[in-house]
């Protein structure tokens, strides 16, 4: 439960004074229309006709014979811009809208919630501008190029490891610059709040989705299975069914050559708690508290920080956290290509090797929901390469 921006001891606000009239602004306006049901309608009416909700809840057979139970895909991928994104870009888009700004800015790191607020801003008629790490725009040009067909201005940022931690630090500085016309779309549940609290409302639809899916068919997750970078796909497929404790909430982290090589982002496998982006979280850090580099085959779970809400889950053991592998996400992405005919994201191939990591907890009769968060695309150029390199026949 959320109490003044925290989750237990993680969450807050830890920012430069001159975000906080930003911030101040954004959760007045976000309290306004949290329980407004003409925003909730308008929201509604969006993802329904123009995004394609809802998504199915698909059974895969060779993943149910191989973990032996139910299991489930949230085919998060087949929705318009094919990611999750576009949930939390529409309603921050709108509520932009409500609040009479002309112009948004994001970051994106896999480029999916680059292109997503790129779609909104074109369907809106605001002006765009994507922050996104050098890096990322080099191992995710479809998206770059998706971007900028939806006429959204790409920002390559050099700092922060080139990755989506410099896009975030840069995209901050930027919005305390033109704050009087510029509203920032935050892509994942972390950050300061409210944004951890806004990103929740507009990506639980997927875990309300899952629970009435499910309900049609007379059934109950066993386990809910998501990936988790900076948490948004996790925190919306767990939220209704965090106060349920006889469903497990398992999350993948970005694992990259294996944790103890030093060379991943699982921040709750291996951080501790601090500072990042504005909030108390669990964060990768050296012994002087200084942020760590990170690496991961996927551009959008390399990220050194997790959000509030998971750092609390995790500390309190409501949700168990833990690191996957380069080389198991590569395999499950290839064993989804193979048996399903389904092209994951390389984020929610992280969540499929869980699964597959789990499957003695699960048993003859269990459902389990895997949230595949987005589809692979943006991924193949990468993908391929990358199993070469690491020697992984097709």
């Amino acid at each position: 439960m959320i109490e003044n921006g925290f989750y237990g001891e993680f969450g807050g606000y830890y920012v430069s004074e001159l975000l906080i009239p930003c911030l101040t602004e954004l959760e007045k306006a976000f309290v306004e229309i949290k329980d407004d049901p003409s925003f909730h309608q308008q929201l509604k009416h969006l993802l329904n006709n123009w995004a394609g909700r809802p998504t199915p809840l698909y059974r895969s057979a060779w993943l149910s014979e191989e973990l032996g139970c139910e299991a489930y895909l949230k085919r998060e991928d087949l929705l318009h811009g094919g990611a999750h994104k576009t949930n939390n870009t529409a309603g921050q888009g709108l509520l932009a809208q409500r609040m009479g700004k002309k112009r948004i800015i994001a970051e994106t790191g896999a480029g999916q919630h680059g292109v997503a607020t790129a779609m909104i801003g074109a369907l809106l008629g605001l002006d765009t501008t994507i922050y996104m790490g050098a890096k990322d725009v080099a191992r995710q040009a479809p998206n770059v190029a998706r971007m900028r067909l939806f006429g959204a201005k790409i920002i390559s940022v050099e700092s922060g490891g080139a990755s989506l931690k410099g896009a975030i630090n840069d995209a901050l500085r930027a919005w305390t610059e033109r704050v009087h016309d510029t509203f920032y779309v935050f892509g994942t549940a972390a950050g300061p709040h409210p944004y951890p609290a806004i990103v929740k409302t507009f990506q639980k639809i997927i875990g309300e989705e899952i629970a009435e899916q499910l309900g049609n068919i007379g059934a109950r997750p066993k386990a809910i299975v998501a990936s988790v970078g900076g948490g948004s796909n996790a925190i919306g497929a767990f939220a209704p069914f965090i106060q349920d404790e006889s469903v497990m909430l398992l999350g993948a982290e970005p694992g990259g050559d294996g944790v103890e090589t030093g060379r991943h982002g699982a921040a709750l496998s291996a951080g501790r708690p601090g500072s990042l982006h504005g909030a108390i979280s669990y964060v990768l850090q050296d012994k002087d508290g200084q942020i760590g580099d990170t690496h991961s085959v996927s551009a959008g779970l390399d990220y050194p920080g997790v959000g509030p809400e998971h750092s609390h889950l995790h500390a309190c053991g409501r949700a168990e956290y833990a690191p996957i592998t380069d080389a198991e996400a590569l395999e499950s992405f290839v064993q989804l290509c193979r048996y399903d005919g389904i092209l994951p994201a390389l984020e929610s191939a992280h969540a499929v090797a869980l699964a597959r990591k789990c499957k003695s907890r699960f048993g003859k009769g269990d459902h389990i929901v895997i949230n595949l968060s987005g589809r692979g695309d943006k991924d193949m150029d990468h993908a391929m390469n990358t199993l070469q390199e690491k020697g992984i026949s097709l």
